[in-house]
């Protein structure tokens, strides 16, 4: 015998499971996205008019905050802790996207609300640098779903995605 040892078969016999690709992780993060969605209790934040409508379609009928609108930080925040009681920050994924994650971060963490950034975080991570702007996040998972030849309503959860407004 030489000095190499075998790899024992993991318990069960069974191999262990393949990687997601992206967009498989899309879909199960985004799905566990739209399950936190309670009404107007839960808000997703976004920077944008253009990334609001990517979330819409993407199938969040929750409220969708603009931090871009012509009002300082401090005052979104106010609003946001007055009237939710989660917030999911999705602010880009570019040096910006995250300064303004920070500084809603800094105004809220002393609010009686959930603050979540973990979705945004994960986010970047799945999306692997191939989206940097949430206005995006619509059309990679439309083109997605295409190439596999499954429908979008995968993603949407069956919600319908057309654009609102």
């Amino acid at each position: 015998m030489t000095g190499r040892r075998r790899r024992s078969a993991p318990a069960g016999g069974v191999a262990p499971a393949e990687p997601l690709d992206a967009f498989e992780a899309f879909v199960r993060l985004w799905g566990r996205l739209l399950s936190e969605e309670d009404g107007a209790r839960t808000a997703v934040v976004v920077e944008g008019e253009r990334d609001r409508r990517s979330i819409e379609r993407l199938g969040w009928s929750g409220p969708v905050v603009l931090v871009h609108r012509g009002r300082p930080l401090s005052a979104t925040a106010s609003s946001l802790a007055g009237s939710c009681a989660k917030v999911i920050v999705l602010t880009d994924w570019d040096t910006e996207g995250g300064h303004l994650a920070h500084r809603l971060r800094d105004f809220l963490e002393a609010e009686p609300l959930v603050l979540d950034l973990d979705y945004r975080r994960r986010l970047a991570r799945v999306l692997r640098g191939e989206l940097t702007h949430v206005e995006g996040l619509f059309g990679w998972a439309r083109r997605q779903a295409e190439r596999r030849g499954e429908p979008i309503e995968r993603v949407t959860g069956g919600r319908d995605e057309r654009p609102t407004g």
